[in-house]
């Protein structure tokens, strides 16, 4: 029976499909969606699956060239005996995060929800036989989260993603299959995702870049995209839609996404596209790997994640940060200690991150600014030399204080801006002075 209804599910999605035009008007709430997702600054990147059985990281069916059907077969040993959507959604939450986004499917094609459109899912296929995508919906209710959902564009299983891209040609995929029936198993699965699980807060893309030496291949029209974000807006208009392409936005898109760089940085080579008037998205490692790697011990410090926060933060964009728990569902315990460290530190300066906009002035040698209000959050990341001149004038400065005891610190007021002067032992990991002046900064 469930055969019949995914055939059913396709036909209906196939014959529905049509490109939206490029006129996209976001709705009311899509606005206020896209502003909420700002005043969040931080949230928690998960990625698990079925590679977490491998220890190997996400890329272990393509970077083993591993033949799908014995790849499959991980499924019937996927029974995580310590996974719990809540203390997942209660990590993300005492980290000082707004919001979690999970990979609901990866390039792998295996799916983390009760999906009608594939019985390649964790609730059919697995011992363990539970949807974590509808409990991780309702663990983040409980915790006042936003669930985002990741969702592969690209899959190294499916015969009908045909032609293949420029990934996963060892994986025993040697026929071809139909493009429109892949095309319409995305958009029942989305369809899905967005039917089943309450408000879902963005759809994080990923994989389109696969196509990228087909000619043609990352036209929107041959994936249909516009089709696709026209059915995310229409069945849930607040949900915002991210697409990990590294290029410049597409009409509908409604974050953009810079993987592993601070916008503005190109240290990987994935950050080439422009910086757009859409909120800013970073998504960034703990340690070296996405999915999780039993021999990827090298963890980032957590004065270092704090100050990555920071300094996104204060380019105006959010910090996307992720942990690949382990095979049988925990979070390692390294990720659980920078979080709870990150979360501290929110707890005691969250007021400079959460809900601020990048500051006004731009970043600098000792650091970058957030503002909110009448308020310039001064983020001293430097302390080498304790004067540091701020470029913002023609506002009449009221105070300078040190946030993390309210001292006062000592200002000369020039036409230009502001020269500060730090006393004492200044905070090694970020030095904040609020700047509170007479009228809003624009």
């Amino acid at each position: 029976m469930k055969s019949v209804l995914i055939a059913l599910a396709l036909l209906a999605a196939a014959a529905g499909r049509a490109a939206a035009q490029p006129g996209y008007v976001p709705a009311p709430e899509n606005i206020e969606a896209r502003e909420r997702f700002r005043d969040h600054r931080f949230g928690i990147f998960i990625h698990w699956g079925l590679y977490a059985l491998l220890g190997d990281g996400e890329w272990a069916m393509h970077n083993k060239n591993i033949e799908c059907g014995e790849y499959a077969r991980l499924a019937d040993a996927f029974c995580p005996s310590r996974f719990s959507a809540r203390e997942w959604a209660r990590a993300v939450r005492e980290a000082g995060a707004g919001y979690l986004c999970f990979t609901s499917r990866h390039h792998d094609g295996f799916s983390l929800f009760d999906s009608d459109a594939s019985g390649y899912n964790s609730a059919d296929a697995t011992p363990f036989a539970r949807d974590a995508v509808g409990e991780l919906a309702e663990a983040c209710r409980e915790q006042g989260l936003d669930l985002h959902l990741y969702y592969s564009h690209l899959d190294w299983s499916r015969s009908d993603y045909w032609p293949l891209g420029r990934t996963g040609h060892g994986t025993g995929r040697t026929g071809g299959g139909e493009w429109d029936s892949y095309l319409g198993f995305m958009e029942s699965q989305l369809t899905e995702l967005l039917t089943r699980y309450g408000p879902i807060g963005a759809i994080w893309f990923d994989g389109y870049w696969d196509r990228d030496e087909e000619p043609g291949g990352l036209e929107p029209e041959r994936w249909n995209l516009y089709g696709q974000y026209e059915l995310i807006h229409r069945l849930q208009p607040a949900c915002l839609i991210g697409n990990n392409h590294h290029m410049n936005p597409f009409p509908g898109e409604d974050i953009q996404i810079f993987e592993r760089d601070i916008p503005g940085e190109n240290l990987y080579g994935y950050s080439e596209q422009d910086i757009g008037t859409l909120p800013l998205e970073t998504c960034q490692t703990m340690n070296r790997s996405w999915g999780y790697r039993i021999t990827d011990t090298d963890y980032k410090s957590t004065e270092e994640l704090i100050r990555y926060l920071v300094r996104t933060a204060g380019m105006d964009a959010n910090l996307l940060l992720n942990v690949g728990p382990r095979p049988d569902g925990s979070l390692p315990d390294q990720a659980l200690e920078r979080l709870r460290g990150m979360g501290r530190w929110l707890e005691r300066y969250g007021e400079s991150i959460r809900g601020t906009r990048g500051g006004v002035v731009a970043p600098h040698g000792w650091g970058v600014t957030t503002q909110r209000g009448n308020r310039l959050y001064v983020h001293v990341l430097d302390a080498s030399d304790p004067r540091v001149f701020v470029p913002y004038g023609g506002n009449r400065l009221l105070s300078a204080v040190r946030m993390a005891d309210g001292s006062a610190v000592r200002f000369t007021s020039t036409p230009e801006g502001v020269v500060l002067t730090l006393a004492g032992e200044p905070d090694p990991t970020d030095e904040i002075i609020v700047l509170t002046y007479k009228n809003e900064i624009e």
